[in-house]
């Protein structure tokens, strides 16, 4: 599957999170934004955004970049025209202002649903869940920060297929596993001692009280991040709204400047221009 811009939006780490813990489920639930699928768009390319400078990268590579108001392609200066210049200045603010917006976003996003499992699993595990879910989360953390961030005035985001593919990969999932193997003792023991505590004389009677007890956990949890998560889909929604305008403007520009048709930086684009 290609890595989709909405799946970035909505924490694309959080795959790693949710391995293993089926409770959990309810929290991928409750902090996924709906986002339309005007966003169902894949990156081509990893952008970095400087002052007065864009540039798009493939695999580390630069294909093109934009200095205030030149162009280079391949590393060559590409000549413009008064109209054409125009195009890729706009072309170049319309991205370096919605870049930092979807960085801010994915790391509201994983905020959010650091916020979601710890109000999940600390009923269940208490103090037990801290330092193991401070370890899984801090791998994650690391793992966005790689691929968007900020550094100063600078922003990047590696929102490539490749680019998610190589940071989420099968040595993270590994790591989330161990983390969660690690931990399933606790959590068996925790979960059991809470079952057989609880309220009824018949183990099915503990079974049936302990489920009423994670269904009114996750609606408590629904409440308390509802607002939040609200504003994260309005956020969400806006920026799509703008990305939609970007695609217009990106395929108007790549028409107007041959030496840019070759590299859509989406995959409709490139759909697009092929109808």
């Amino acid at each position: 599957n290609n890595m989709k811009l909405n799946k970035l939006l909505t924490g694309f780490a959080l795959s790693g999170v949710i391995l293993g813990t089926s409770c959990l489920q309810l929290v991928q639930a409750q902090t996924e934004p709906k986002v339309d699928e005007r966003c169902e768009v894949s990156l081509n390319y990893d952008v970095m955004v400087e002052p007065k400078k864009l540039v798009m990268s493939e695999k580390g590579t630069e294909k093109y970049r934009i200095e205030v108001d030149k162009l280079f392609v391949e590393g060559k200066q590409v000549n413009l025209t008064d109209k054409q210049r125009k195009l890729v200045t706009q072309y170049a603010d319309e991205v370096s202002t919605q870049v930092p917006e979807v960085i801010e976003v994915v790391n509201e996003a994983v905020a959010l649903a650091s916020q979601a499992v710890s109000m999940a699993l600390t009923p269940l595990m208490g103090d037990a869940a801290g330092a193991k879910f401070d370890e899984m989360m801090a791998g994650v953390q690391k793992r966005v920060d790689s691929v968007a961030y900020r550094h100063g005035d600078s922003f990047y985001l590696g929102a490539t297929e490749d680019s998610i593919q190589n940071t989420f990969n099968d040595e993270f999932e590994q790591e989330m596993e161990q983390i969660v193997q690690n931990s399933v003792g606790t959590i068996m023991m925790t979960i059991g001692g809470q079952i057989m505590s609880g309220d009824g004389d018949s183990f099915e009677a503990k079974m049936d009280a302990f489920s009423k007890k994670m269904d009114n956990l996750g609606q408590d949890i629904e409440q308390q991040i509802e607002s939040q998560s609200k504003g994260l889909e309005a956020k969400a929604d806006r920026l799509c709204d703008r990305f939609e305008n970007l695609l217009v403007l990106e395929n108007q520009l790549r028409q107007e400047v041959p030496e840019l048709a070759p590299y859509a930086l989406t995959q409709n684009s490139t759909k697009e221009l092929r109808e």
